[in-house]
């Protein structure tokens, strides 16, 4: 057969839940629901509120519009495939997607750390935090976020363009994810592979030692707090943080190593975790940062209250 680039691909959604695709996506749908409808919310109130226009806040924007990016990436094709059953999408709606979905994963890894570093400088170098934390800084920052995930996916993305693929195109995924494409290709597919374990392995393993250091050393500060109701605040803080942390890193580093090495693992509930993988912390991210920060709840209760 001809080995090229075909004009189409098919996505299977969840294999073996092909019955179940309709009311799965009744859920999946709440959940981008609350994303989009969260995020927005997030992104509108620290526009129009000048008191929220502090580092922390400009941090929080990033994540906001990094979330809205990456489930409105996915979820839209997803329910189609779900409830009209349009499995079809072009190879170049398919290669965007892709660029799309892993660079802003890395960008918004990026955002994390950024906002490790602003809760660390804020709890355990109060008197330092604004002389380093400046307008210029912030953005410098999130434009270091934004330069790497696009930076090291760009590659990539062009490496997936320009491989032959023969045969089947059916990919047995939701979405256009790296490894499912990769696997549809002919010919050498060792330095796709090669360089997508490493840039993973490097950005969320040097990401993610350094969100521990940083919260280490603010729970080790927090212990040292003389009162009783302030650490517990804190410790309530840090912990949620933590979770919503997790939640970012551990599905996405089990669906990108099952995809490679984990062939026992039932297909249907990698391809589920790596779905939710982008609907949950998107959903979380405006309860956990946002509407657990005083400023912000106040500002919605009164703009709810209006």
């Amino acid at each position: 057969p001809n080995c090229s680039s075909p004009s189409s691909f098919i996505l299977t959604g969840i294999p073996g839940l092909e019955a179940a695709h309709f009311w799965i996506a009744f859920p999946f749908c709440t959940m981008y629901v609350i994303a989009v409808l969260g995020n927005l919310t997030v992104l509108l109130v620290i526009r129009a509120d000048p008191r929220l226009h502090l580092p922390l806040f400009y941090f929080l924007s990033m994540l906001a519009a990094t979330d809205l990016v990456l489930t409105t990436s996915t979820m839209p094709k997803l329910l189609r495939i779900f409830w009209f059953q349009t499995h079809e999408i072009i190879f170049e709606g398919c290669v965007v997607q892709m660029f799309f979905i892993h660079s802003f994963s890395v960008v918004e890894s990026g955002v994390l750390l950024a906002m490790a570093f602003d809760r660390y400088l804020a709890i355990c170098r109060p008197l330092h935090y604004s002389a380093i934390l400046t307008g210029p800084t912030v953005a410098k920052l999130g434009l270091a976020a934004a330069v790497r995930g696009i930076g090291l996916i760009t590659p990539l993305t062009c490496m997936v363009s320009s491989l032959s693929y023969c045969g089947p195109r059916v990919i047995p995924h939701s979405y256009c994810q790296h490894m499912s494409m990769v696997k549809l290709a002919c010919g050498d597919t060792r330095p796709n592979s090669f360089y997508g374990i490493t840039a993973a392995t490097v950005v969320v393993g040097s990401d993610s030692t350094l969100i521990a250091i940083s919260y280490i050393l603010i729970l080790r500060a927090v212990v040292g707090l003389s009162s009783r109701d302030a650490r517990l605040k804190s410790f309530c803080t840090c912990s949620s943080h933590i979770g919503v942390i997790l939640l970012f890193y551990v599905p996405g580093l089990f669906s990108f190593y099952v995809q490679r090495w984990g062939q026992s693992i039932p297909k249907h509930l990698n391809i589920l975790i790596a779905d939710l993988y982008l609907l949950v912390p998107p959903m979380l991210n405006p309860l956990i940062y946002g509407m657990r920060t005083k400023l912000i709840r106040e500002r919605v209760l009164s703009l709810l209250w209006q």
